[in-house]
């Protein structure tokens, strides 16, 4: 059968049309017997692209929540492994805490047991008269960083003058403080006491009268005077308002 057949009516026009007829190529001309398999696999693909996405992007959130987890877990190992120690330290320096604490190193400043230490220093020296000053507390600012935990190191300032007969009467003074209590010792002046020859004249500015024994007699050779500052430990803040300036004597 002649797929072209020429109209008789006008065979030019027949001719001319069979002339710009293309012929298609099989498998287009055969597409619509499989058009519904094709659709069907096009279907299929977009179909399990999308599931490919899905599941990606849900390992992906799985991996971050275990990233999560595992930071979550760390973090509690650590705390567990903080406490633990702490227990441990606890359980090695409590007996420490509680000699240091009975001391008066930690806890609130003990000024009336600081004066009653500098009276029993005295008496067993048997030292002449003393005077102190006492400043409000402040805190202590230190070259080197401490890690003192909760607590916070503070410090009284001690001004203390006396009359001693020589100087080991001095270091003897010191070591029985330091076996009561904590300070630090910031500096020590001695001076001779002077004389004169109608009397004996101290430095405090006291007159005997001639022929009585002289301040240097009754008190003491040296006139020292010293700064001390007596150490504390305690949770921090303190109180907002300091101890008033403290002064008194020894007799």
């Amino acid at each position: 059968m002649n797929a072209n057949p020429v109209n008789p009516a006008n065979p030019a026009a027949s001719a001319k049309k069979a002339a710009n007829t293309i012929a298609l190529p099989y498998w287009i001309a055969g597409f619509a017997q499989i058009r519904t398999a094709a659709l069907a696999a096009l279907a299929a693909v977009v179909i399990g692209a999308t599931l490919v996405a899905v599941t990606a992007a849900q390992r992906h959130e799985a991996d971050d929540d275990l990233q999560r987890t595992q930071r979550l877990r760390d973090t509690a190992h650590s705390r567990y492994a903080h406490v633990d120690n702490e227990k441990r330290d606890i359980r090695n320096f409590q007996q420490r805490y509680v000699e240091l604490r009975q001391r008066g190193l930690i806890g609130d400043e003990r000024r009336l047991e600081w004066v009653d230490a500098i009276r029993q220093v005295q008496e067993e020296l048997q030292l002449p008269p003393l005077s102190y000053q006492i400043e409000p507390q402040q805190p202590v600012r230190l070259e080197a960083a401490l890690d003192l935990g909760d607590y916070q190191l503070r410090g009284s300032r001690m001004r203390l003058h006396m009359e001693l007969l020589h100087e080991m009467d001095l270091f003897d003074f010191l070591a029985g403080l330091h076996a009561r209590g904590f300070f630090a010792a910031q500096d020590c002046s001695l001076k001779r006491l002077a004389t004169a020859a109608g009397g004996q004249v101290s430095q405090l500015g006291q007159l005997s009268e001639p022929g009585q024994p002289g301040q240097a007699a009754l008190g003491g050779n040296l006139g020292v005077d010293c700064t001390l500052n007596w150490i504390t430990m305690a949770p921090a803040p303190l109180a907002a308002q300091p101890p008033a300036l403290a002064t008194g004597r020894q007799p």
